[in-house]
């Protein structure tokens, strides 16, 4: 919908002035995700980490006009054209706005709250209710303070019912999500560990979140659930309840009976005193609690919805994440191959051209026809054919009756289109794809497993899965423990610490990382050839790769005089002036550097040249991560503290100074001077103990064979390891050349099986391994984690007695890396 720029002033309580006749269409928050420059409205957010007041002038560059600010700069009287709409708190000013374009609609509209299950139960009911209702929802869990307002705003005069999710981690923050939101039917589900550090109880969590429900008409919960149903008793809220139970029978949906089989789950319940029966294609508990959350939602919102029982057995699963793998002919896949709707394609095709940045690759969509959109096919075509030519598709591959019948739509030059996916399987897929960025994007129904199936580059089972949301949330974390102006520097050595390089510095240029640090100048190389473009330092510069450093802008430690001067004479050779290099100074590490007393000698030399400048000056913590030594610690940061004033008074310009690790910025804030240096925290493990960091690699593999073995046989070369009972052995595709550790044999390590911790038995051989699995449930196929999310590297490095950066660096090159977003 358009509003007028004074329309908005007053809404948002703007200081007067004279602003310039505009119409905004487009709320923009993040400077990267802009679209239509004409029609949008920039808010300038402050956050711990980030200020968006950074990004105005280059936004101006790019066309917009239009902008919420709380600061007011000297660069904005160079913008005479633009609307600056000063307010206090552009975030408030944000949630205001979108609370207005709320009050303009009477629909029904269902919010959605809890610690798990939201964003499933959200998309279930969309995928249940979409062909009686034209839907606006959350993209993907869009629930945050940011993330509310943006879902809420795409809400139009075309919609019949709303379904928006809301998260909390805080008290109070409930209270500005509710009038946005205003729903009428509330919907809570089940309530978690997650934020429950900042509340003083599970309960108090669950009453916050309660809140948003204060003006609903309706509140459904599992009535099981005495944490809940407590909860709404103390908000006063009971006389809104509508509950379903697996033991009340008097409940509005009273569920009789579960009966899971091999590869669905049969529902058995009683609706309101009718007798209904669902099947449903999922077996796990958390999917069959979401279903029946959406039954007492349907049940309550239009009972009619409930009677078409064959709609649930073709739910497909919520895709919760986008997964980046290699594919074939040096092509990349991006997978997402699950959520076929019009909002979620603009975020894929929004993420693929994000990839794109810095690699010479052809954009490729496949997508499927999206079914049942509640728009007619002329319209909704037309829609994907504006966002495929807004965000530049190269080539798109159409599969489906409606995209063919309405092919003439898309002005792509390239464009092929197929009515089925067997169709489109049945031609030469080895020969049509070559050096492309591959968007796959399509309904269940279409398969388009399949496609993914015949376009990755086949390696064997063992996979490493790297988290880049996790990634962000590290560095957002240690972000937020430093003053808004420290910069930080992000380890990327040692190909990312075993995770890849590229996608994670891509990741963190996008994020406004400052620096980014690699051991050698090939890595850094490696990084501006895929389009890495801020500042990279190089950790141990060779003699010889000079040529590599200059021709990549790559910033050099200089750790001795004869490496200061041998750079000094080849700036001098070939005409270079200024060159940025960090100086390391040695302050008890005893590994590289100047000694503080070579000070003012290191000053001298940088006097009488002009072909580099000292960028920053450094030292590095040798037991930061122990307190047993923190008295060495502080001598060290005495020492470095007094080399750099040297160093400084010596040149007579600042220098960035900078002395703290992980483990420092964790336990020696106090001394982040000017920059830190993020390397283990920045992949989820803490160096002194720190909570609140999240997992970024997985690496897993899956059962290959389940063996039979007697009592009293051996297993594996050098019959090392004997069975004392009758044992089930499954073997798994893992070995010592994929980085899995030789001393893990013989029951010394162990991996995770469906949860349950399984020892290795006998010796690992080059490509495989061996694995108990008699005490567990387990089968041929299932997955294998060797570390990760509930196996952490930590103790994987403590059982080796070494370290995590061991165990994550060692995981071979031929094992395939999968990255993905949630």
């Amino acid at each position: 919908m358009m509003y007028q720029i004074k329309e908005i002033a007053k809404v948002i309580s703007a200081r007067p002035a004279e602003w310039h006749d505009a119409t905004v269409s487009l709320l923009l928050t993040d400077s990267r995700r802009l679209s239509i420059p004409e029609e949008s409205l920039f808010f300038a957010l402050k956050t711990k980490t980030n200020d968006g007041h950074r990004y105005i002038k280059d936004l101006y560059g790019l066309k917009v006009r239009n902008f919420v600010v709380s600061d007011i700069l000297p660069e904005y009287s160079a913008m005479p054209d633009a609307n600056f709409l000063v307010v206090k708190d552009t975030l408030r000013a944000l949630q205001r706005l979108v609370t207005y374009h709320r009050k303009r609609f009477n629909i029904p509209v269902i919010g959605i709250t809890g610690s798990n299950g939201k964003t499933v139960v959200k998309e279930f009911l969309y995928q249940l209710l979409r062909s009686e209702f034209n839907i606006v929802r959350s993209p993907r869990s869009y629930n945050s303070q940011i993330g509310v307002p943006l879902s809420v705003w795409e809400m139009n005069e075309r919609h019949t019912l709303g379904i928006f999710e809301a998260g909390i981690s805080q008290p109070d923050e409930m209270e500005y999500l509710q009038p946005i939101i205003s729903p009428t039917i509330g919907v809570i589900t089940s309530i978690g560990e997650a934020h429950q550090e900042n509340f003083i109880s599970m309960g108090q969590k669950c009453r916050e979140k309660l809140q948003l429900f204060v003006d609903s008409d309706a509140i459904i919960y599992n009535g099981d659930d005495t944490l809940i149903a407590d909860s709404v008793e103390a908000s006063c809220l009971s006389h809104k309840a509508i509950i379903w139970s697996r033991t009340d029978t008097e409940a509005p949906l009273y569920i009789e009976s579960i009966e899971k089989q091999a590869d669905k789950t049969i529902i058995r319940c009683t609706l309101l005193g009718f007798e209904r029966t669902y099947t449903i294609p999922f077996t796990d508990d958390a999917s069959i609690e979401n279903v029946i959350q959406c039954i007492a939602i349907m049940l309550y919102l239009k009972p009619t919805s409930v009677n078409d029982v064959e709609k649930f057995s073709r739910l497909e699963p919520v895709a919760m994440r986008l997964e980046v793998i290699e594919g074939i002919n040096d092509c990349l896949l991006i997978n997402d191959t699950y959520n076929s709707d019009i909002n979620s394609l603009d975020i894929a095709l929004d993420f693929q051209q994000s990839r794109k940045v810095g690699r010479e690759m052809k954009t490729t969509l496949i997508l499927s026809d999206i079914l049942q959109s509640g728009t007619l096919p002329k319209s909704l075509y037309r829609k994907v054919s504006d966002l495929v030519s807004h965000r530049k598709v190269d080539r798109l591959i159409g599969i489906g009756k409606d995209l063919k019948e309405y092919e003439a739509f898309f002005p792509t030059k390239e464009k092929e289109f197929y009515t089925t996916t067997e169709e489109f399987l049945a031609q030469p897929l080895q020969q049509m794809f070559r050096n492309e960025l591959i968007l796959i994007k399509g309904s269940r129904r279409f398969h388009f497993e399949r496609i993914t199936e015949r376009l990755v580059r086949k390696v064997h089972e063992t996979t490493l899965e790297v988290n880049l949301d996790a990634i962000v949330h590290n560095f957002n974390f240690y972000r937020s423990r430093l003053n808004p102006e420290t910069k930080m520097v992000c380890m990327v050595k040692a190909s990312a610490y075993g995770a890849g390089s590229y996608e994670l510095a891509k990741t963190l240029q996008e994020h406004r990382c400052d620096y980014l640090a690699v051991a050698v100048a090939d890595e850094g190389e490696e990084l501006r050839k895929a389009g890495i473009t801020i500042p990279i330092m190089v950790m141990n510069p060779e003699f010889g790769s000079f040529n590599v450093l200059f021709e990549n802008n790559l910033e050099p430690e200089v750790y001795s005089f004869r490496l200061l001067d041998a750079i000094i004479r080849e700036t001098e050779r070939r005409g270079i002036t200024s060159y940025p290099i960090h100086i390391k100074v040695d302050t008890g590490m005893h590994r590289l550097g100047f000694q503080p007393g070579d000070m003012p000698a290191v000053c001298e030399r940088l006097r009488q040249q002009s072909g580099v400048v000292a960028r920053s000056v450094f030292s590095h913590l040798a037991g930061s991560d122990s307190s047993i030594f923190d008295d060495f610690t502080m001598e060290q940061i005495g020492k470095f503290q007094m080399a750099a004033k040297t160093l400084e008074e010596g040149l007579e310009y600042k220098v960035i100074k900078h002395i703290l690790n992980t483990a420092g910025i964790e336990r020696f804030p106090q001394y982040q001077m000017d920059m830190v240096r993020l390397g283990i925290g920045l992949y989820g493990v803490s160096a002194s103990g720190l909570r609140g960091l999240r997992n970024v690699s997985t690496l897993k593999t899956t059962i290959l064979q389940i063996q039979n073995v007697p009592k009293g046989d051996s297993i594996g070369y050098g019959r090392r390891s004997y069975v004392d009972r009758d044992s089930r052995i499954a073997i798994i595709p893992i070995g010592y050349a994929d980085g899995l550790d030789r001393h893990f044999s013989n029951r010394e390590g162990i991996v995770l099986i469906n949860g349950q911790r399984c020892p290795i038995i006998g010796n690992i051989c080059m490509d495989a391994c061996m694995v108990d699995v008699t005490d567990i449930e387990a089968h041929e196929g299932d997955t294998v984690v060797i570390f990760g999310e509930g196996l952490e590297v930590n103790e994987l490095s403590d059982r080796l007695h070494t370290i995590p950066y061991e165990i994550l660096t060692s995981v071979s090159p031929r094992v395939k890396r999968v990255y993905y977003r949630e």
